[in-house]
């Protein structure tokens, strides 16, 4: 059993696989560190919710840095089109230095548990961050459990965010129906 650092989105991202890795006797401490996620308003609405889990369920939170809006929008406005690569590389190596500072076994994501997100490259990011910072990155694809975590997260009436967490995937998430008031 190992001791886990698991980067963490949000709370309902979360809360199945943590399910799964404690039944499988892993000690578990969560990591909050989401630059990406926009306005602030959203930023403290799934802070918040997973400081609530953190304390209901008894494990370790470490909250990383400040907001950093500023930082991502100066690293993702030249190249809108490729701006989750930035995301993926900054939270992934973000995790990966606290869990080798910190003394670690491993770090993850719930990242992977997002039928999203693109988990070759998440994946290909994570291994290099862990040759980098010499701690094991933990692996698992927890897509499976996708469903599970809504029930689990709609049980606990957790806050549930509406789209990935960047302005840009906002306003993806609602371009048709900005089109169709435009319509109107």
């Amino acid at each position: 059993m190992a001791k886990l650092l698991i980067h963490t989105c949000c709370a309902p991202c979360l809360i199945s696989p943590y399910s799964k890795l404690i039944q499988a006797g892993h000690t578990i401490s969560a990591f909050w560190y989401n630059p990406n996620i926009h306005p602030l308003k959203e930023y403290q609405l799934r802070r918040n919710a997973l400081r609530d889990f953190s304390m209901r369920e008894g494990f370790e939170l470490i909250e990383a840095g400040d907001y950093g809006l500023e930082t991502f929008l100066q690293n993702t406005l030249s190249n809108i089109k490729e701006r989750c690569e930035y995301c993926y590389r900054t939270r992934l190596e973000k995790v990966a230095k606290a869990a080798a500072e910190r003394g670690f076994d491993a770090f993850g994501s719930t990242l992977f548990y997002s039928r999203y997100q693109k988990h070759e490259r998440m994946r290909e990011i994570a291994q290099e961050m862990s040759a980098k910072y010499q701690v094991a990155f933990f692996y698992e694809d927890w897509r499976e459990l996708w469903y599970e975590g809504i029930r689990l997260s709609k049980e606990q009436e957790m806050y549930r965010q509406k789209y990935c967490g960047c302005i840009f995937s906002e306003e993806e998430r609602y371009r048709e129906q900005i089109q169709g008031n435009r319509a109107k």
